[in-house]
């Protein structure tokens, strides 16, 4: 009997902790705050070209759902897929738009992707350092030059150069402009979250 009085005290103490409200325990806080950095993130990542953005934001507010019910998130879940939404539009005409000012190319335009990527991969061979932001950039301005280079071979080799370095500065330009209005779009789908969750 002696025994089995330690047993039922630790099952009895087991069973008040489970059966405490969760709002009473403090995982919810510490899942909340994970979330809010996994947002967070989102928006850096909007900002920021090649890393996940706005879909941080929009799985932090599933987690979060997942855990508490999604009764309470219905609206947020909303304005995050809108800006979502927005914020591909904005991505896909902001370069789109800066190249087309100045009168580029499809070949311009395919020429920024494509340096972008291999900017980001590091497989610029003139880029050994590792940094994918610098890669990006670079990769960026001299993909959109180079493909606008090659298709300008109607004009002379002074009138090609110019169109080239114009129509790269412009898609860089657009495309950090995109960048910033969906860092803009992330950051507004955050202060829904927090002005609707907050203090859950």
């Amino acid at each position: 009997m002696a025994l089995s009085l330690p047993l039922l005290s630790t099952n009895w103490m087991l069973l008040q902790v489970f059966a405490t409200p969760p709002a009473r325990q403090g995982w919810p806080l510490l899942l909340y705050g994970l979330v809010v950095v996994i947002m967070v993130a989102g928006v850096i990542g909007a900002v920021v070209p090649a890393l996940p953005g706005i879909t941080l934001v929009i799985g932090g507010i599933v987690l979060w759902g997942l855990v508490v019910g999604f009764s309470g998130l219905k609206w947020t879940l909303a304005v995050a897929i809108v800006a979502f939404f927005l914020s591909v539009a904005v991505d896909y005409l902001a370069g789109i738009l800066g190249a087309q000012r100045v009168g580029g190319s499809a070949w311009g335009q395919g020429g920024a992707m494509i340096g972008m990527v291999l900017g980001f991969l590091g497989l610029l061979p003139f880029l050994p350092t590792g940094i994918p932001l610098l890669g990006i950039l670079l990769g960026t301005v001299l993909g959109a030059f180079l493909g606008e280079f090659l298709h300008r071979r109607d004009l002379n080799l002074t009138q090609r150069l110019q169109q080239s370095g114009k129509v790269s500065l412009a898609i860089v330009v657009g495309t950090l402009v995109g960048n910033l209005l969906q860092g803009v779009l992330a950051l507004v789908a955050v202060v829904v979250f927090l002005l609707t969750t907050w203090p859950f």
